[in-house]
């Protein structure tokens, strides 16, 4: 079946990182896939978060804030709708989980990382678009740490990608794009470490339910995008 960007069902739209795009930040990467486009930002905070102070907790943190600005999509999101935004907190959680899950925070020191990512431009998987991203931009940050000597081992275990998968027309298709991604019939989001493990699996059978051989093959069309993810991602970080 053709779809509409023709591409092959297990086949992604075109992905790069650009890293060092922003002056200030400690750590950047601008992601883009497809027409996907996310500015992830990597701030470094010399100190806990508050709620570690207070309940004298050891090591650092990692956290992260996901927008998507006012003419990312078809239709204007003026910003006080955007301050509102329900499904940009649910998306935060969702990276700030995927990017602790592969780092060691008693490594880190006391020391917060703060990823914002900012959607620039908005056509499907732009949660999986900010957490590949914002892996780079968080490797960069803690490389940064490293080269100031504010911490002495690298606390990153591993990579951590994501990509989207479901079915759109009958058919199992990768990475989809608002058009697929709208008229899906079920929609999956999968977060993978480098080493094949899942960091975390959100999937919704949006028109009817889905079995566990479609949840293996899902599974595995993802494994292998992510590895291709993950691979890109080293190759910018070289």
């Amino acid at each position: 079946m053709l779809r509409p960007s023709l591409r092959k069902s297990d086949q992604m739209r075109p992905v790069s990182m650009e890293t060092a795009v922003n002056k200030w930040a400690e750590g950047s990467c601008l992601i883009k896939v497809g027409g996907t486009q996310v500015m992830c930002t990597a701030t470094v905070d010399f100190s806990q978060p508050t709620w570690k102070r207070m309940q004298n907790k050891t090591g650092g943190w990692v956290s992260a804030e996901y927008c998507m600005l006012p003419r990312a999509n078809n239709k204007r999101k003026s910003h006080e709708s955007m301050q509102k935004d329900n499904r940009a907190v649910e998306i935060s959680r969702l990276i700030g989980r995927a990017l602790r899950s592969v780092i060691d925070l008693e490594k880190l020191g006391k020391h917060t990382i703060t990823i914002d990512c900012d959607v620039l431009q908005g056509d499907g998987g732009t949660r999986c678009a900010s957490i590949t991203g914002g892996f780079v931009a968080l490797a960069l940050a803690v490389r940064w740490l490293l080269d100031q000597g504010r911490i002495t081992e690298n606390p990153i275990q591993s990579n951590v990608a994501a990509v989207s998968v479901g079915m759109w027309q009958g058919e199992l298709v990768l990475d989809l794009d608002f058009e697929e991604d709208y008229e899906a019939e079920i929609d999956a989001n999968f977060v993978m470490a480098d080493d094949g493990r899942f960091v975390e699996i959100q999937s919704t059978g949006e028109a009817h339910p889905f079995t566990s051989t479609q949840m293996t093959e899902m599974m595995q069309i993802a494994t292998d995008a992510c590895k291709k993810l993950i691979n890109l991602q080293n190759q910018i970080l070289e």
